[in-house]
């Protein structure tokens, strides 16, 4: 018996091509299609099954949610710029490091309360995983936050030059 391998020639298989679409759509124009792929079905499962007050707030919920999600689709993510999206990222690193921040405090208050025989290096040799998420995501919000900051204002430029 022979146990070396041989090398076998190998040979190219050919990609196949796949066809384009011929009409591309928006991503939330996708987002509002399939949305409204899931909810209607569930919502047309879950009304006959209901109470009849609760029924008809989850269809006013659903007409709700198919017109917000209409106007949500006209907008062209192409036309907003990156300094419109400036505040939004802020808020998105001020919501990290705040939620960050509580969770450390809910954690501490769940230890003090529920395990006071633990001292403060039994807590954190206990529950250092919990510890180190919270710590973390309240460094990366400072990092969101940091970087926004750090950014160069050019819309404060071209208005100088007028």
């Amino acid at each position: 018996m022979d146990f070396e391998g041989k090398a076998t020639a190998t040979t190219a298989t050919k990609n196949p091509e796949f066809t384009q679409s011929v009409t591309t759509r928006k991503p939330l124009e996708l987002l509002r299609d399939t949305e409204a792929l899931l909810r209607r079905p569930t919502v047309a499962t879950l009304v006959p099954i209901l109470p009849p007050k609760l029924s008809n707030r989850m269809q006013e919920v659903s007409t709700v949610a198919e017109s917000s999600l209409q106007e949500l689709a006209k907008i062209d993510l192409e036309q907003i710029s990156d300094w419109e999206l400036q505040p939004i990222r802020l808020r998105v690193g001020l919501s990290f490091v705040g939620f960050g921040a509580l969770m450390i405090l809910v954690l501490l208050l769940y230890l003090n309360t529920l395990h006071p025989e633990l001292s403060t290096v039994g807590q954190i040799h206990q529950y250092w995983y919990q510890y180190v998420w919270f710590v973390c995501l309240g460094i990366a919000g400072m990092f969101v936050i940091g970087r926004e900051t750090m950014r160069p204002n050019v819309k404060l430029k071209k208005l100088k030059k007028r």
